[in-house]
């Protein structure tokens, strides 16, 4: 699949691993030749301009309700999603996706809740868990499993 346009979608930067795997991503899923864009909140966008201010990890950076607008009146789509959440918001913002979009979604779960959270969701997702707040190793081996599925 690789060309396959790919949308990082991220809420609430709390949780500090969120910012270090959306980079990892990001840049991983790019040198594999998709096409990444990553959406976020005000705030996800600030960290991430800041924590790669020459663009060298993140290529494309879009305001994510903007993108999801985009996605409802038909003017944008993705192959792939892969949607980070730590908290019922961040579900909210999957499920949304889930309804609107064809893209294969992927729902990056992680945090203290993880698990619960991961146990609430009733759309249809491939579900990445990872129970942890500060080490992304975890989740970061996760997703270079799904990774090498999806660059077959």
């Amino acid at each position: 699949m690789t060309g396959a346009k790919v949308l990082l979608m991220m809420g609430c930067p709390e949780i500090p691993i969120q910012t270090s795997i959306a980079l990892y991503l990001s840049h991983k899923l790019t040198n594999l030749g998709f096409d990444v864009t990553v959406a976020g909140t005000d705030a996800v966008i600030k960290l991430l301009k800041v924590s790669d201010y020459d663009g060298y990890y993140v290529k494309k950076m879009v305001d994510l309700d903007k993108t999801l607008e985009d996605i409802i009146e038909k003017r944008a789509d993705f192959d792939i999603c892969f949607a980070f959440m730590h908290n019922d918001a961040g579900m909210t913002y999957a499920a949304t996706m889930s309804a609107i979009s064809q893209a294969r979604l992927y729902s990056v779960i992680f945090g203290r809740n993880a698990e619960t959270l991961a146990e609430a969701i009733e759309f249809d997702t491939e579900k990445v868990v990872a129970k942890d707040v500060h080490n992304p190793i975890r989740l970061k081996s996760k997703l270079d499993k799904v990774m090498e599925g999806i660059a077959k």
